[in-house]
C-alpha cells in the first residue's frame, strides 16, 4: 500500500510501529502519548488509537496508572513459536504469490531486489535497519500477493519482533541471506511455484539458525 493513500490513521500508526522496529523506542521504554502527539503533528486520538493497535499485536503494552511502553523482548519459547508459523504460512503464501503475480509485480519484485542487495552491502552503523527495511517489504509484498489479509497481518507482527530483536543485537546482514533471498525472488519472477516454495521454507529455516545462537541465553 502506498504511503499517500493511508489514513492518518494509519500513517501515524505506521510512524510509531517503525520507531518501535527501529530501536529509536527501545523495548521496556515508556511511551508518552502527548509526546508522540506534539512530535506528529497531531491529536491525541490517533496517537492512542495507534498504540492500541499495537498493543494488540503485542509490541506495546499498557500499565494502570502508568500508561504505554515498549513491550520487553519476547521469551526464547516464543521466538520458537514464531518461526514455527512462519515455516507453515511463507512458504504456502509465496506459492500462491508466484501464481498471481503480473508482469508489472515482476518488474517491481526486481526492482526491490536491486534495493535489498544495495542495502545489504553497507557496512556503516545503518546496515542493518536498511536491510531489515527492505527485508519487511519483500515479505510482506510477497503476503500480500498471496491475497489472504488475515494470513499477511499475522506474518507483519511475526516480523515486527524478529526485527526488534536482530536490531538490538546489532545481527549482521550476511551473504548467505541474500543469497537466499535471490533463489526465492529468482523462482517468482520465472513463475515457478515449486521452487519458490523450496527456496522459502529453506530461508526461514536458515533464518532461525542464525537467530537460535543469539537466542541461547533466553529462557
Amino acid at each position: 500500500m502506498e504511503t499517500n493513500h493511508l489514513s492518518l490513521g494509519d500513517k501515524v500508526y505506521e510512524t510509531v510501529l517503525a520507531e518501535l522496529i527501529t530501536l529509536k523506542v527501545l523495548p521496556g521504554s515508556k511511551i508518552s502519548v502527548d509526546a508522540l502527539a506534539r512530535q506528529l503533528g497531531v491529536s491525541q486520538t490517533p496517537v492512542r488509537a495507534a498504540l492500541i493497535r499495537l498493543e494488540a499485536e503485542g509490541l506495546v503494552v499498557k500499565t494502570h496508572n502508568v500508561g504505554y511502553s515498549a513491550a520487553d523482548m519476547p521469551a526464547r519459547k516464543r521466538f520458537e513459536e514464531m518461526h514455527e508459523m512462519r515455516l507453515l504460512l511463507e512458504p504456502y503464501m509465496v506459492a500462491l504469490a508466484c501464481e498471481r503475480m503480473s508482469d508489472e509485480q515482476r518488474r517491481y519484485l526486481s526492482d526491490l531486489s536491486n534495493r535489498i542487495e544495495i542495502s545489504a552491502k553497507k557496512h556503516d552503523s545503518t546496515a542493518y535497519g536498511h536491510f531489515a527495511k527492505h527485508d519487511a517489504e519483500f515479505h510482506a509484498w510477497i503476503a500480500q500477493q498471496a491475497g489472504n489479509e488475515l494470513m499477511a497481518e499475522t506474518l507483519a507482527r511475526l516480523h515486527a519482533h524478529m526485527h526488534v530483536f536482530r536490531l538490538c543485537f546489532r545481527t549482521s546482514v550476511t551473504e548467505q541471506a541474500r543469497e537466499e533471498h535471490n533463489l526465492i525472488i529468482s523462482a517468482l519472477v520465472n513463475g515457478d511455484a515449486q521452487t519458490a516454495t523450496d527456496a522459502m521454507r529453506e530461508h526461514i529455516l536458515k533464518s532461525w539458525e542464525r537467530m537460535s545462537t543469539l537466542l541461547s541465553d533466553f529462557n
